[in-house]
């Protein structure tokens, strides 16, 4: 099916037509399901929980990035740059100046960022970046390290709870793929993290939702979340936002849905109170 299913005008034509919609919905789902070596990201559907956007991929498709073909994605962007990164580096690059030693970077696959970001920053002496991600990743992203990480700063966990006492919580466009949200591993968590900067988050301004997205290589659950759930949820744990903004790069079109679909996606930077 070509990438005009997912834009908008075709979202709004289908609106108009009930009749033909189920028929429509039927053939986006087969093409959606069938497709394995996709250049875009598509989505499908629109579910209250994560695990009914799980229960709606079908058995024979990939799930996750937890398999060998979703690891071995991304090697280019570890020595590139993008135009929504420049706030994150900012950020960093300044909580580094006030003494920030340790990073846990939530859903960074192979250490991404740590590798493209050194382009840029002077990273400090002492410096311990933790990547979390599913086995497969941290397997590969433990290899890679072996090869492009002379200097060992790069590591690996595979539960969030790690990130207890970090200095910074960094999460880039991985938020979306959490079972759980970042308000409620936070409020878990002793000693929270005294700074989370985080980018390329979905987020909806009404509503909050699961759909489903495929990457090529699987299908996966992600979520949308309002954004008075999202920043509320984190203002009640006692960050402070310090900055805001837009990745109008990134999208998620949900055919048959446009009154939730997102024509960008928002980055963000939090400051704990250090009194809490």
């Amino acid at each position: 099916m070509s990438a005009q299913v997912g834009s908008r005008p075709y979202q709004e034509a289908t609106a108009r037509l009930p009749l033909v919609r189920s028929l429509l919905e039927a053939r986006y789902r087969k093409a959606f399901f069938a497709h394995h070596a996709l250049t875009h990201h598509l989505y499908r559907g629109v579910y209250r929980t994560f695990d009914e956007a799980q229960a709606s991929i079908p058995p024979a498709n990939a799930t996750g990035y937890d398999n060998t073909e979703s690891a071995g994605l991304y090697r280019d962007r570890t020595h590139r740059i993008f135009i929504n990164d420049y706030p994150m580096i900012y950020w960093l690059g300044r909580w580094f100046g006030e003494g920030a030693r340790s990073v846990f970077d939530l859903g960074g696959h192979i250490g991404i960022a740590y590798y493209a970001y050194q382009k840029l920053l002077n990273y400090p002496q002492g410096l311990r970046w933790t990547v979390m991600d599913v086995p497969a990743v941290n397997e590969a992203g433990e290899r890679w390290a072996k090869e492009h990480d002379p200097l060992g700063r790069l590591h690996f966990a595979d539960d969030i709870a790690g990130a207890a006492g970090a200095d910074v919580l960094f999460a880039a466009g991985s938020l979306q793929y959490l079972r759980y949200s970042l308000a409620d591993a936070l409020a878990a968590m002793e000693p929270k993290p005294r700074f989370l900067l985080l980018n390329s988050v979905p987020v909806h301004m009404r509503e909050s939702y699961f759909t489903v997205q495929n990457i090529g290589t699987a299908c996966c659950p992600y979520r949308v979340t309002a954004e008075r759930e999202f920043l509320g949820g984190l203002a009640s744990l006692g960050y402070e936002l310090r900055d805001r903004w837009e990745n109008q790069q990134r999208s998620c079109i949900v055919p048959f849905h446009p009154e939730l679909s997102l024509d960008r996606y928002f980055g963000f930077a939090f400051q704990r109170d250090a009194t809490l």
